[in-house]
């Protein structure tokens, strides 16, 4: 196989990209970007990583590059991800891939152009727990689903009230946090959603000068009438945690710590553990994939379908907060 040369522009995140690169066979970290020299020189150092810029350009434009990861601040991602796509290279880009749907649609026609490959981090596709529940679901062991409950709670109040994240033009929490959800519902299910009511506050952050929702509620209508809703809020009292309850004919799932439980009626008796590990993943789990999909030529497990649907998604459901109304979902892809 030909040696795979990769880049990562962005050292918070994106320290984990470096080490899941370095682990896989073949693959050489070539470079690394970051703004702050401190990160790009302690992170570089620790890695080994001997060039380092902090002109993402050096990056994208670089002819010996096969493959950058795009773990830079939100509203960098789609410009970086185009000159990427324009220079020949494989994308792997953290979520959101834009910040709107003009430029989601500028990334996904220059991906188009390129013939190379996208996928984004929708992390919980690799939890062991989660992957299990695909698999249960799929047998036909949970029956007709027709309900699920999504759920990103995570108190990180301070990265919209301090962080970069405030500091940006825009940014929407389900964006950040509830695609991760929203896109492990899709993926469970099989299914596409159709229509997003979505609503929003700002109890949270509102002496601050954080200007969007903190707190994010979107229900969906799934085809086949499947109905869900996702809660995104970034300042619960609680620790960080994916709720996931998965409503089926034959079986309940539900998410908890340490383990879940599937319900098979209303008795004591009908509740059973499931102790398959959760989270159970680290945040470079997707790349091997991604790695493996470049060199034999398909699709990764979050293909191009998956990256800009379930961000259109994300855009729906912030349309429906400022029009006050339920929103069909019209998909690029």
């Amino acid at each position: 196989m030909k040696p795979l040369k990769a880049a990562v522009i962005g050292l918070g995140v994106g320290e984990q990209h470096v080490l899941s690169y370095q682990s896989i066979p073949g693959v050489e970290v070539a470079a690394v970007c970051d703004i702050d020299p401190a990160k790009l020189a302690e992170v570089a150092d620790r890695r080994g990583v001997a060039v380092r810029h902090a002109d993402w350009r050096k990056v994208t434009e670089d002819p010996d590059i096969d493959v950058v990861s795009i773990c830079s601040y939100d509203c960098d991602h789609a410009e970086q991800a185009v000159s990427a796509f324009e220079h020949g290279k494989h994308v792997f880009v953290e979520k959101p891939v834009a910040l709107n749907r003009e430029d989601a649609g500028r990334v996904l026609r220059a991906q188009q152009d390129s013939g190379r490959l996208i996928s984004s981090n929708l992390i919980l596709r690799a939890s062991p727990r989660f992957a299990e529940l695909k698999r249960r679901i799929d047998a036909g062991e949970l029956g007709d689903i027709f309900y699920m409950e999504g759920d990103y709670i995570h108190q990180i109040l301070w990265k919209i009230t301090e962080g970069w994240r405030g500091r940006m033009p825009f940014y929407n929490v389900t964006y950040g946090g509830g695609i991760h959800l929203i896109d492990l519902m899709r993926w469970l299910v099989g299914r596409e959603v159709r229509e997003v009511t979505a609503m929003g506050n700002q109890l949270l952050s509102r002496d601050s000068g954080f200007g969007y929702p903190d707190t994010m509620v979107s229900l969906l209508k799934f085809e086949g009438d499947i109905l869900a809703k996702s809660l995104t809020t970034f300042g619960p009292q609680r620790t960080k945690f994916h709720a996931l309850n998965v409503y089926g004919t034959k079986k309940t799932f539900i998410n908890d710590m340490p383990d879940a439980w599937l319900f098979d009626g209303d008795q004591p008796e009908n509740r059973h553990a499931v102790t398959t590990p959760y989270p159970g993943m680290a945040k470079g789990d997707l790349i091997p994939d991604f790695v493996d999909a470049i060199r034999l030529g398909r699709p990764p497990l979050i293909s191009t379908t998956d990256v800009f649907r379930v961000m259109e998604v994300c855009c729906a459901a912030w349309d429906s907060l400022q029009q006050g109304r339920s929103v069909r979902v019209d998909y690029p892809i």
